[in-house]
């Protein structure tokens, strides 16, 4: 007999937790539409070549390919065997994987974009909520399934949007009681590192090409991970010099002090490089539009090592001692559409890690009391004349939205009572031989201990 198991990295959700995830998906899903966004879905897997080269080397090793049908076809023998030989190279043959699971939700709705972009209404903003997988190693906060719940804003270049995807975040996390980080206090809330690719493509420029951008961006991205040592060494052995990884040192030292002194600093390090300029222009705008910013920091050393990014780069933390990680991620990609023949749409949006916030609302103790609460109302079962009548006025409760229940069988009280503490129902009904004489029913408040009868009349409209 094969012992039951589910993949590693992947995990079962039980009714409490899905109630908890919920309020997270629904508390995120009211913002988004209280700022305008559309929802959107799209297929779990999607073409092989619409993911692959969009996420950097690093990236496009976690995604998962599917095999494809008939690869156990014996008049195919030769080829497939071929072809895995191939594939055990790092190679991608479409005889062996044609298709993936999505990595993320911004490359397929790209693709959805570019696809349909001859309907759509821009600037469009859509959001979407849906489950996506890595073939990362999985630990604390980081999961080979995830649900990620994106939004994105396409066909606008005013950097309002871009401030306007920072406010959401903010404003997600006041709905649901996260704390902004005080680093005075050190209190355990949530902050924003802020940085813009532009100002990387400056310092690729000061390394002497453009080219190098995707090296340094990958690299750093990776500094918290390894340190300054090993990301020295890492630009090394892919390709840079001395001279390029000492300018690559002295720009990740620009750190300490206020955001103002960091851009100063910033700006004195590029010099004249006009890319160089505009980055940091466009940082200063968002931070003048931001009213409340002590908990947004300018970080100079995030790089997110994703190739489609263009402006801005997001992520949201938490302090390290949580040990989770960032919480939310995004940034502005002015033409990630380009990527499949419908160029300058410009686009900017942002990503809520619902995993790694559902860990941190624990850690905090932040799911409010009633999110646990799914039946209100159970009625007991003392016999099949008692059950007809607790059936009926069940379903007339139903109909006033009271989420109720009726107990599966006849039972001992003492046995009713239990499954009601179990599920953490508060109110239990009781239709006995007495009350259906009387056509009354005894409700009881398991949290009060309260008992009172009412009519089978006046219960429809008792306030539970």
């Amino acid at each position: 007999m094969t012992k039951p198991s589910i993949p590693q990295g992947t995990r079962d959700f039980g009714p409490e937790v899905v109630r908890k995830r919920n309020y997270i998906f629904n508390t995120i899903k009211n913002v988004f539409e209280l700022y305008g966004f559309q929802p959107l879905e799209t297929p779990a897997m999607e073409n092989l070549e619409t993911l692959m080269g969009k996420y950097g080397e690093e990236g496009d090793k976690l995604i998962f390919k599917i095999l494809n049908n008939g690869l156990d076809n014996p008049s195919k023998e030769k080829q497939i065997k071929e072809d895995f030989e191939k594939v055990l190279q790092g190679k991608n043959v479409k005889g062996i994987t044609e298709r993936a699971l999505k990595y993320d939700l911004t490359i397929p709705f790209a693709r959805y974009v570019a696809m349909n972009h001859g309907h759509i209404t821009f600037p469009f903003k859509r959001y979407q909520m849906q489950p996506v997988w890595r073939a990362d190693r999985p630990q604390k906060g980081r999961y080979r399934e995830f649900y990620q719940c994106d939004a994105d804003m396409v066909g606008s270049n005013s950097l309002l949007s871009d401030v306007e995807m920072i406010n959401i975040y903010i404003t997600v996390f006041e709905k649901l009681k996260i704390p902004q980080y005080n680093y005075i206090q050190e209190h355990k809330g949530y902050f924003i590192k802020i940085n813009n690719r532009k100002i990387l493509a400056a310092l690729a420029e000061l390394c002497g090409n453009i080219n190098n951008l995707t090296v340094i961006t990958t690299t750093i991205d990776k500094i918290d991970k390894i340190g300054i040592d090993k990301v020295k060494k890492e630009l090394g052995d892919k390709g840079l010099n001395h001279e390029q990884i000492d300018l690559v040192e002295r720009y990740l030292s620009i750190v300490g002090g206020t955001n103002e002194q960091i851009l100063s600093d910033a700006k004195k390090f590029f010099g004249n490089s006009d890319i160089g300029k505009n980055g940091i222009k466009e940082i200063e705008y968002i931070l003048d539009n931001i009213p409340s910013k002590d908990f947004i920091e300018v970080d100079l050393s995030l790089a997110r090592g994703l190739n489609y990014y263009t402006g801005l780069i997001v992520e949201v933390k938490v302090p390290h001692s949580l040990n989770i990680g960032s919480i939310g991620g995004g940034g502005r990609y002015d033409d990630l559409t380009g990527l499949f023949g419908v160029p300058n749409i410009p686009g900017v949006g942002i990503s809520f890690g619902v995993d790694r916030i559902y860990d941190v609302m624990e850690e905090l103790n932040l799911f409010p009391a009633d999110v646990y609460v799914g039946t209100q109302v159970l009625f007991f079962n003392l016999g099949e004349k008692e059950s007809k009548v607790a059936f009926g006025l069940a379903q007339q409760l139903r109909k006033k939205n009271i989420r109720c229940e009726l107990y599966h069988e006849p039972a001992k009280f003492d046995r009713q009572f239990k499954y009601a503490e179990k599920k953490n129902i508060s109110y239990i009904l009781i239709i006995g031989s007495n009350e259906l004489q009387n056509k009354t029913c005894t409700i009881k408040n398991l949290k009060s201990g309260e008992q009172i009868t009412v009519s089978e009349s006046e219960l429809i409209n008792y306030k539970f």
